[in-house]
């Protein structure tokens, strides 16, 4: 089986792990299993994104060379936001995925997962169970599915037969990752969900239990719903929540179900997230402790001055987006000759605060942090860089350093939550 070494903890494809949220609509036993110890954050989580002129290019593959001893698992995947980059077009970014997607593949990352977002120019994941099927189609063994569905923007019955379809072309390989944030504008959310109403997620633990009663048809018999049927229905997918505060946290422990983290913008909350879901979990009769996965955005490269420049237009994304001028994602240059004021530059590191950026070497340490502060089952890296040569580079690097050696076995041996 494939392994991966993340600093002092070893990174594999574990077995072990299991879910199937079929009770998820039966809550167990109040018999919580407490909270694991977290560890005080590190200072040193991340590499650091700063504003950097163009550096000259070293010839990639330089080696790490420090020694690194064993400790524990903790499997690596990928998040993707499908980025439309300056100079390009969707369907560029679209092709840019499923190359990325075959990448990780063959470098032996354990699952690819694809964001849901609506009305941002710079981001072309909109119809994400769509771009699931894509990438499962060009790959074999890589556990594929959502990071998220955004549960309020889509009925329970669509999401089943969705899904029960990727489950029917890729048995066994489907992950169903589900948030309750709009993933828009409150406008674009409006026009989704078709209603003018005041926007609420208050009913969706409701809209969860349903979805999930569609995907195993274990509706009560005297259910309203009882004679609707999800069809294509095939395996159950394993369910996760998806946040980045404490409701889904405390939700997903009380049913039993396993968690991922947006750590990657929202790490104020992370370590609180965390305490409350495990201190909240609750056994189901398909899982018997939590399972946390934390996402980050990871930028690796040769050097940390050629990270940080190839980091520059996620600084300035972020900026954008919080200024309320989403566009597509700039180039390093364009970032770069941005006229930056103090305060933006200000919003910008703290909007990237959390980012792992830099040389192999940096981008271990602050992994190794992040696992050591966030006791996480699993991390899941995003990565948006421009030009796409980059990106996968980046992924290379991190699965030279990490000990991946190549696709994984089976889908049956590798961590569903």
């Amino acid at each position: 089986m494939p392994t991966a070494q993340v600093a002092s903890r070893r990174v594999v494809a574990r077995s072990d792990i299991g879910v199937s949220p079929g009770a998820m609509s039966r809550p167990a036993p109040d018999h919580s299993t407490g909270s694991r110890p977290v560890a005080p954050r590190s200072s040193g989580i991340a590499g650091g994104v700063t504003q950097g002129k163009r550096p000259g290019r070293s010839s990639y593959g330089s080696e790490v060379t420090s020694e690194v001893n064993s400790t524990r698992a903790v499997p690596l995947s990928v998040l993707d936001l499908v980025p439309v980059s300056s100079g390009s077009t969707p369907a560029q970014a679209v092709r840019n995925t499923l190359d990325l997607a075959r990448h990780a593949e063959r470098l032996g990352y354990t699952r690819y997962w694809i964001a849901e977002h609506h009305g941002m120019p710079g981001i072309a994941s909109s119809a994400t169970s769509i771009l699931i099927g894509q990438v499962g189609a060009v790959t074999e063994t890589i556990r594929v599915g959502s990071g998220g569905i955004m549960l309020p923007n889509h009925a329970p019955l669509v999401v089943a037969e969705q899904f029960g379809t990727l489950g029917a072309l890729f048995p066994g390989r489907v992950d169903l990752g589900i948030g309750r944030a709009p993933g828009t504008d409150a406008a674009t959310a409006r026009a989704l969900r078709r209603s003018s109403g005041p926007l609420s997620a208050d009913d969706f633990p409701a809209q969860l239990a349903e979805l999930v009663a569609f995907l195993g048809s274990s509706f009560p018999d005297d259910h309203p719903l009882q004679t609707v049927t999800a069809v294509p229905h095939s395996e159950m997918p394993p369910v996760w929540l998806l946040g980045s505060s404490g409701y889904s946290a405390q939700l997903a422990g009380f049913l039993g179900l396993p968690f991922a983290f947006a750590h990657h913008f929202s790490s104020v909350n992370t370590l609180p997230a965390l305490e409350l879901y495990r201190s909240a979990f609750r056994p189901s009769p398909s899982r018997d402790r939590p399972y946390a996965m934390v996402a980050a955005a990871v930028v690796c490269a040769d050097t940390d001055e050629a990270a940080q420049w190839l980091a520059g237009p996620i600084r300035l994304s972020m900026l954008r987006l919080r200024q309320g001028l989403p566009g597509v994602f700039p180039t390093p240059e364009e970032a770069d000759a941005h006229p930056w004021t103090p305060a933006e530059r200000a919003a910008a590191d703290n909007a990237t605060s959390s980012h792992v950026v830099g040389s192999p070497d940096t981008v271990r340490a602050g992994l190794d942090a992040l696992i050591d502060a966030t006791d996480a089952d699993e991390i899941m890296i995003t990565t948006n860089v421009h030009p796409h040569a980059d990106r996968l580079r980046s992924l290379e690097m991190i699965a030279r350093f990490a000990g991946l050696t190549g696709p994984q076995e089976s889908v049956r041996t590798v961590p569903v939550g």
